[in-house]
């Protein structure tokens, strides 16, 4: 790859039929960050096969923390339910730079956005437990009901679950 190319045309080479190609350009498009960001964004929004989807939000999760409020912001915009999950998907892989953002995502009266930030932080697991919990008292129903559901989604987040109920059991008697 030349690294004068544009970013749609590096986006265009996931369509190359050489894997080479395509881990090539996933490499010097994450390696332009944050100018690459709102590119991506966009052709993940337009993309219409999983394979291009997934280059593209591999090559977001590769960018990193500075594409965790680009992102998150774009599926507050952007309703179709694939943009969604494979976005939710990179944001799950950068992992702990993006649960705050994603926690404070929850409070949305958008059902549908809330369960894909649901799976992201599903996905990024045990980092997860720990900043949802403190969310179990929030002041705000929604945000507290989507991080009690979110933990139960969760392997680590269950036993967190049942001490909780358990604790509230004991104040009670």
């Amino acid at each position: 790859m030349q690294g004068n190319e544009t970013i749609e045309g590096l986006i265009r080479a996931f369509a190359d039929p050489s894997l080479g190609v395509r881990h090539a350009a996933i490499r010097e498009i994450a390696g332009r960050g944050e100018e690459a960001i709102q590119p991506l964004i966009a052709a993940l929004e337009t993309a219409r096969d999983t394979d291009a989807r997934w280059y593209l939000s591999v090559t977001l999760a590769k960018i990193g923390e500075s594409a965790v409020a680009p992102l998150i912001a774009a599926m507050q915009r952007i309703t179709a339910p694939e943009f969604r999950r494979y976005a939710a998907a990179a944001l799950g892989e950068i992992g702990e730079p993006a649960i705050e953002p994603l926690i404070d995502a929850l409070a949305t009266e958008d059902a549908a956005l809330r369960g894909f930030i649901s799976r992201a932080l599903c996905r990024i697991g045990q980092p997860a437990v720990e900043p949802l919990s403190r969310r179990l008292n929030d002041p705000d129903e929604i945000l507290r009901s989507c991080a009690s559901l979110t933990l139960l989604q969760m392997e680590e987040g269950v036993h967190v679950m049942l001490q909780k109920t358990v604790g509230e059991k004991d104040k009670a008697e």
